[in-house]
Order: structure tokens, then sequence, then C-alpha cells
């Protein structure tokens, strides 16, 4: 039997925003000696055993994990920025996770428009999120703490109205 799918808030991680202002390609050169893989493409992911790195805007990264190498790499050219308390992680798994993600939205969260791996800043029930296609059975959202519960809610009534 497939599960069905679920949602759970997950612990509270460490998040920072990497932003890079000025001489980018010196900066992820830099970035990418000290963590010892490239700055993510625009809508996309990457990372290692302690830091993943999730790309929404052209000058902005997530930094989920471990930054400690990345503070004295980025000089007066980038900054990172503590956000933790600011973000709630949803879980979405299962079955019915991509529907669930367009009830309410205005992304397309298809396999083929959305592949594992697969970052994008979209709003969900007027609700600017952002998604990380975890794996093909479950993605990661990044949900403002001021909308979390109620997003969440709107999560759980609209299940049913999936078939999830």
């Amino acid at each position: 039997m497939t599960e069905p799918t679920s949602i759970i808030a997950l612990p509270a991680a460490p998040l920072h925003a990497l932003e890079i202002w000025r001489e980018p390609a010196k900066v992820a050169a830099r970035v990418q000696k000290a963590i010892g893989f490239a700055l993510p493409a625009m809508n996309r992911s990457a990372g290692n055993a302690a830091t993943t790195l999730l790309r929404f805007e052209p000058t902005v990264w997530l930094v989920e994990g471990d930054t400690s190498v990345l503070a004295d790499t980025l000089g007066d050219d980038a900054a990172l920025t503590a956000i933790g308390g600011g973000i709630v992680r949803f879980r979405i798994a299962g079955p019915g996770w991509r529907e669930l993600l367009m009830e309410g939205g205005v992304f397309d969260t298809s396999a083929a428009a959305f592949p594992v791996g697969a970052t994008a800043a979209t709003v969900i029930d007027h609700v600017g999120v952002r998604l990380y296609a975890e794996s093909d059975e479950a993605c990661i959202a990044y949900v403002p703490s001021s909308f979390a519960e109620s997003l969440h809610h709107f999560w759980e009534e609209a299940l049913p109205l999936i078939g999830a």
C-alpha cells in the first residue's frame, strides 16, 4: 500500500541567505574552493553531507546547514545572513505532494517542470514560499514563520480534495 501524502513541520535548522553583490565570479570560485562544489545555477540546488545551497534569485542563495567555512570566503563582496528564525520548513511527501502544492498555487510542479533538485519561488494561498524538490517522493517548502500555521492548515484541508 502506498503511504498517504504527509505534511510535516521539520525541526529548526541553520538557514542563511547568501547574497553576492560584487565580483560574483571571484566569490563563486572562493565558495567552491571552500565547500567543494559550485554555487548552483538559477532554480537548482547543490550540496554535500554538511551544506545544501538552493538558488531562488539571481544573486541570492538559501544555505541550509554548516556555514562555518563560508563566512571567511566572502570578503566585502557578499554577505551571509542568518534567517532561520523567520522560516518554517515543511516536508511534503507521498504520492500527492505535487498536486497539493498546485492547490491554491500558481506553479507547475509536474516532474517535467520541477524535477528532483529543482528550486522555485512561488505563491501558494497568497503566501510567498520557496520550494525544493528533494526527491521524487518529497518536497521541502520554506514558509515565513508568520504564515506557517495558516498554510499548514490550508494544506491539511486540501489533502482530501486532491484525493491524496
